[in-house]
Parts: C-alpha cells; sequence; structure tokens
C-alpha cells in the first residue's frame, strides 16, 4: 500500500486560498433555475433513487426498523417499471450484521459510520477498532467523521495521519470522510478540508452527519465538486461526493445533479461516484415517480414512513 505522507507547505496553501463566495453563490442561483426537459426528468428521477444511502442513525433503531429499511431499499415501490434499488442503507456498527443478513446478494450495499460518529471525540486506537470490528461484521463501506476540533485548531497533519490510517483500518472497502461543514464556519475551510482529505486518502467526500444545522447546502457541496475537479485534474483520481442532510424533495435532488453533470461530466453521473445522504428524500423521488407513471398523486399512505 502506498502510504501518503502530509506536507506542510502544501497544507499551508490550502488554508491561504480564498473561496469566490459570490462566485459560488451566483452558480447555484444558475443551477436552481435550471429547466429539465420531461424525458430527461424521468431518468434523473430515477438516477437520483439509485444514489441513495438510506439512512437510519437514530438512537432509537432498532433490528426491526433496519430490516424494514432493507426491504424498502431493495424494492423501493411495487407498481412501477423499471424501478432502481438504492445504493445503499446507512446504519450504526452494532447492527450490519442485521442488514448483512436482511441484504443478502440483492446488490444494495452496506455503509456504517464510525470512529465515534457524530462527534469523532474518542481515541484514535478505539476509532480504528471499530473500524475494523466493523468492516468484519460485513459492512461494505465506511463514513468516517473528521477531528473538526483538530482541523479547526490548524492542526492538519493530525487529521491528515487519522484518516490515512482509518483508510488503512477499511481494508478494501471504500472509504467517505464527513467534514461536518455545518461546524468547518466558511467556504474556505470546506474546500481545505476536502483537499486535506482526499490527499488522505478519502475515496468520497461528504458534507455532514446530519446531526448539525445546517447540513448539507448547495453551496458547501459545489466547493466540494470543485476541489474534486482541482484534484482530479492535478492526479487523475476520481473521488466520489455525498451530500448528505436537509435533502428532502425530487426538486433539489435534481439541483444537485445539474451542478455535478455542470462541474464534473458525465463520469460522476453514477452512484459509483454520487451519493445522496436521505432517507426522505426517497419518498419524494417515488411519488415523482409515480405520479408521472399514473398522472397523478399517490395517497401518502402508500409510502412509507422512515
Amino acid at each position: 500500500m502506498n502510504i501518503p505522507e502530509f506536507n506542510p507547505a502544501a497544507a499551508q496553501r490550502w488554508r491561504a486560498a480564498r473561496v469566490d463566495n459570490a462566485g459560488v453563490a451566483a452558480r447555484c442561483a444558475r443551477a436552481r433555475t435550471r429547466s429539465i426537459k420531461t424525458e430527461s426528468k424521468d431518468r434523473l428521477l430515477r438516477l437520483a433513487l439509485s444514489m441513495i444511502d438510506l439512512t437510519t442513525l437514530e438512537g432509537q433503531d432498532t433490528p426491526d426498523k433496519v430490516r424494514a429499511l432493507c426491504r424498502k431499499a431493495m424494492r423501493p415501490m411495487t407498481g412501477v417499471a423499471n424501478l432502481p434499488h438504492v445504493a445503499a442503507v446507512c446504519v450504526y456498527p452494532n447492527l450490519v450484521p442485521v442488514a448483512r443478513q436482511a441484504l443478502g446478494d440483492s446488490g444494495v450495499r452496506i455503509a456504517a459510520v464510525a470512529t465515534g460518529f457524530p462527534s469523532g471525540h474518542i481515541p484514535v486506537p478505539l476509532k480504528l477498532e471499530e473500524v475494523r470490528r466493523t468492516v468484519a461484521y460485513g459492512a461494505d463501506e465506511i463514513d468516517m467523521v473528521i477531528d473538526r476540533g483538530a482541523f479547526l485548531a490548524g492542526r492538519d497533519q493530525q487529521v491528515f495521519e487519522e484518516i490515512v490510517q482509518v483508510k488503512d483500518a477499511c481494508g478494501t472497502a471504500p472509504l467517505k470522510v464527513i467534514l461536518e461543514t455545518g461546524e468547518l464556519g466558511t467556504l474556505d475551510n470546506v474546500a481545505a478540508a476536502s483537499r486535506l482529505a482526499m490527499l488522505a486518502g478519502a475515496d468520497f467526500i461528504q458534507t455532514s452527519t446530519g446531526k448539525i444545522q445546517p447540513a448539507a447546502t448547495m453551496e458547501t457541496t459545489l466547493v466540494m465538486l470543485e476541489a474534486i475537479r482541482e484534484y482530479y485534474l492535478e492526479t487523475g483520481i476520481k473521488i466520489g461526493m455525498k451530500p448528505a442532510g436537509g435533502i428532502r424533495t425530487a426538486k433539489d435532488a435534481l439541483r444537485y445533479l445539474v451542478m455535478v453533470a455542470e462541474t464534473l461530466g458525465s463520469d460522476w453521473m453514477t452512484n459509483e461516484r454520487f451519493r445522496f445522504g436521505a432517507s426522505s428524500l426517497a419518498n419524494d423521488l417515488l411519488r415523482q415517480i409515480a405520479r408521472r407513471e399514473d398522472g397523478y398523486y399517490q395517497s401518502p399512505r402508500r409510502f412509507s414512513v422512515d
């Protein structure tokens, strides 16, 4: 394994770089006004559904709740043709075996949060042990949280080396690095943290845990997409992106997909490189898909409450 090495001079350049806040706001405003034609909308609604990490990360989670989520993940809705399953279910580590048994060989992946989610405030050896155990339980992907306190205090090397160690503990499982952008304060910090995570070995960078507001926004997502684009142009490595938390409507999801297409191109229009961390979004996508199939909106009783 080629272990990344921290470069202090490069870290200083990331910290010194400034995001054009006005330019970001203008581009997001334009994305919100894009008109999507009927045939393209049908395709994009289904694509967005296939990109969802259907998530339950509550203290009241039970095995039965996870099994119900897995059933929805595999068969989001009956009676609609050509409907894909979602990309993954996302659960706490102790519920991974339940999800593994429920999903079988359906093709739906299991993502699990780790490293002391959502705060990240546990010792590094415990974080690494949690990651190894979660992978052993059957998780296909690991979603880790960075130490925001260390990052905001300027201890970039500490954050970098922790990501490197977690990536190693993942083995072959892809690693999504959660920045918790709502706590980073500025778009400049979002850009610097994105760069740090990618160079340390992240396979995806993710906006949020969903536990802090604001969670995902178009502005933070665009800054992260631009960081991915620049990293790809420099290295040839394609890093995935996952906005998580607060994306609830099909209209919003399509706006995000427009931004992805315009910033990164068609190679990122797949659930291998773009995900939505959401649960309520799935129902609105299904509602819109069913309306386009049947010509009317279905009763809310037809959709499960997650």
